[in-house]
């Protein structure tokens, strides 16, 4: 493990000197050591003094050499970039800059209850560990290890990254004692640092063809006639037509050149347009269920992942109130930044009307495909699917909504209520299809398949212009 990844600034503080303050024990050894004395020699009894005297050599003993600087204590992860469901490699490092031993240091930690830590070893030997399956994490429990001078101590943190999003590991702080335990140094706490998850990619791949692409470096295949792999039919030979493309089968029988006419590769732009009105449903991170949220972020990364993949431009827009956006770009450091981008998405509620601010008219290519992940839990929502399609964008709408969500059953008319808000949802979806949006619930592999396959067979019919 390499703690280079921590900012100085986060990662350790610089070495401090006094503070060191004494402890009860002191305070009971000097306290006792004077009654004992004065006892004696008030009472003229010389047992007394003989008694006084181990407490008074002892702590005299004990102070011969006191620290002078405070503990350093530093925190740091694996370098790497973990993904949900990945192991989990923190390191909590404390150092001793004095040239006094370290009786004692104890060394605590919080984590997000996302990072769960299940195996702590201090110096390579483990100290503490439960059963992954328990579901509870260690991290928090008070760690003793002894620091001799001038040297350091690793606590090393095992677990397993259960959600994506930015978690803190930390803060962490640690407190010595020194002197057999008279003295005892202020708590020093190094600040907690973020600990980068990315969403686990749900399969996806949709084998369609786009509804309509653009440019001419992707891997969908145009109506156009180009210098692609598709075959479009056999032609007369004309000047500025390569040699290569002579078919020589059917010139020897025309006794005439022909070649053989291509379609042109072309790439398409894929618009993901993440709903984020609202939150529904339980978190259980990796395995567990998953919310509006987690459907919508594993969703939104599979898909990007899949066009990137494929060559196409792929850019992220959220529907809430800060309408966040990502430019289309193609590539592997487009899909690295959609990762990061995801990572800072979260529900934002608002009372106003969104369309114009965050979808206006010329924030969106009339040629891209509108990929919409979405609760419809907000009325705001389906208008926004309207108007897009009114717009004659290619829209498909992504139902993210859990399929295993109920209401409380022990409270009144909810069940009544949540039948009632099903029905009224139906109607909804029923209304948005007969609008011309298709809408399907997110099932991983294929799920956009039949959807893409109608939306590319309407791109092919005469359409209406944008409104």
């Amino acid at each position: 493990m390499t703690p280079s990844t921590v900012p100085p600034s986060q990662a350790e503080q610089p070495e401090q000197t006094g503070g060191w303050v004494p402890t009860r024990a002191l305070g009971r050894a000097v306290l006792l050591t004077g009654v004992l004395l004065i006892a004696g020699v008030l009472l003229g009894r010389v047992d007394l003094v003989v008694l006084a005297a181990p407490f008074a050599i002892g702590t005299a003993y004990a102070l011969r050499r006191r620290p002078a600087a405070v503990p350093q204590v530093r925190i740091a992860t694996a370098e790497g970039n973990l993904v949900e469901g990945g192991e989990l490699a923190g390191r909590i490092t404390v150092g001793n800059p004095d040239s006094v031993d370290y009786d004692l240091a104890v060394v605590r930690s919080r984590t997000s209850p996302w990072l769960r830590v299940d195996r702590v070893t201090i110096a390579g030997v483990a100290v503490a560990s439960v059963a992954p399956e328990a579901g509870r994490s260690i991290a928090d429990r008070p760690l003793v290890t002894a620091v001799p001078a001038g040297e350091v101590v690793d606590v090393d943190l095992s677990g397993t990254a259960r959600r994506w999003g930015r978690h803190p590991l930390g803060p962490a702080g640690t407190q010595a004692s020194a002197a057999l335990g008279l003295l005892v140094s202020p708590p020093v706490v190094t600040e907690a640092i973020q600990v980068s998850t990315y969403p686990v990619t749900d399969p996806f791949d949709a084998v369609e063809a786009m509804p309509r692409a653009a440019g001419l470096v992707g891997a969908h295949h145009s109506r156009r006639p180009g210098e692609g792999g598709e075959l479009a039919g056999v032609r007369v030979f004309a000047p500025g037509d390569r040699l290569r493309r002579i078919d020589w089968r059917v010139s020897l029988r025309a006794r005439q050149l022909h070649v053989a006419a291509t379609l042109s590769d072309r790439d398409a732009e894929v618009v993901v347009l993440l709903d984020v009105l609202a939150e529904a449903g339980r978190s259980g991170g990796v395995g567990g269920t998953a919310s509006v949220l987690d459907t919508t972020v594993r969703a939104a990364a599979a898909i990007a992942e899949h066009y990137l993949h494929r060559g196409d431009r792929v850019s992220m827009v959220e529907y809430g109130p800060a309408g966040r956006r990502l430019r289309p770009a193609t590539g592997r450091r487009q899909f690295l930044t959609v990762l990061e981008w995801l990572l800072d998405v979260h529900p934002q509620s608002s009372p106003h009307e969104l369309y114009d601010s965050v979808l206006g008219s010329q924030m969106l290519s009339s040629d891209a495909l509108v990929v919409v992940l979405t609760p419809l839990l907000d009325e705001r929502s389906a208008q926004m699917l309207a108007r897009l399609a009114w717009s004659g964008r290619f829209v498909v709408a992504v139902d993210t909504l859990p399929i295993d969500l109920t209401p409380p059953r022990d409270r009144g008319w909810a069940e009544a209520a949540h039948r009632l808000w099903r029905l009224d949802r139906d109607t909804m979806v029923r209304q948005l299809r007969e609008h011309g949006v298709p809408v399907v619930r997110w099932a991983g592999a294929g799920s956009l398949d039949e959807v893409l396959r109608d939306v590319a067979r309407l791109a092919t019919a005469p359409r209406a212009g944008a409104r």
